[in-house]
């Protein structure tokens, strides 16, 4: 309960102070692609589907894949850029917002990826909201491998205090810094 009080409050915070960001962005992505938000269904709490909203980092014809998956020439400079600073997850504030998603928790796979369905389902994942990071994301532990991105999944679930919930979420936020201050240069290309 607490957890659910925080994310909304972050959200909200971030949405809000974060807005001046999030249309700059929907801006260079309008100019990078035509089409900066990406919507996907994804599976959710209980697997029940949500449609999850991101900025978009790939051509708008790419298939709709696991991004392990996608071919690497699909992804745009920009869109690049976006995810190694993680700022294409801005937009799962709303996603936050609404309840579909908390900020720390399991990266939400898709439907066709069912071995990895059937792996979260063994170790009993879905029983709680899918987020936009966690231990798997800052271990870099993908879909890729769906037994292993499971196990460490449900080993977040299952000992995840408020101090690891706020470790994830600084773990996260310090790793996209670190990126804008080396890509600067490329930053400044597009503003």
């Amino acid at each position: 309960m607490l957890i659910r009080f925080i994310d909304i409050i972050f959200a909200l915070f971030g949405l809000v102070f974060g807005l001046p960001i999030l249309v700059t962005l929907t801006l260079i992505g309008f100019l990078d692609t035509g089409s900066p938000i990406f919507r996907q269904v994804r599976v959710g709490r209980y697997k029940k589907p949500f449609t999850l909203v991101k900025f978009r980092t790939m051509k708008v014809d790419t298939a709709s894949v696991a991004s392990h998956l996608a071919a690497s020439s699909a992804i745009t400079t920009f869109g690049g850029l976006l995810r190694k600073t993680k700022l294409d997850e801005l937009p799962q504030l709303w996603n936050v917002l609404k309840g579909e998603m908390s900020l720390v928790g399991p990266r939400p796979g898709l439907f066709n990826h069912q071995e990895l369905t059937d792996a979260r389902e063994k170790y009993g994942v879905f029983n709680s909201r899918p987020g936009i990071t966690g231990l798997a994301q800052v271990n870099q532990i993908d879909m890729s491998t769906p037994e292993l991105l499971a196990e460490t999944d449900a080993v977040m679930l299952n000992s995840l205090t408020l101090k690891g919930y706020f470790k994830y979420i600084f773990m996260n936020l310090l790793a996209g810094v670190r990126v804008i201050e080396l890509n600067n240069s490329f930053i400044a290309k597009y503003v």
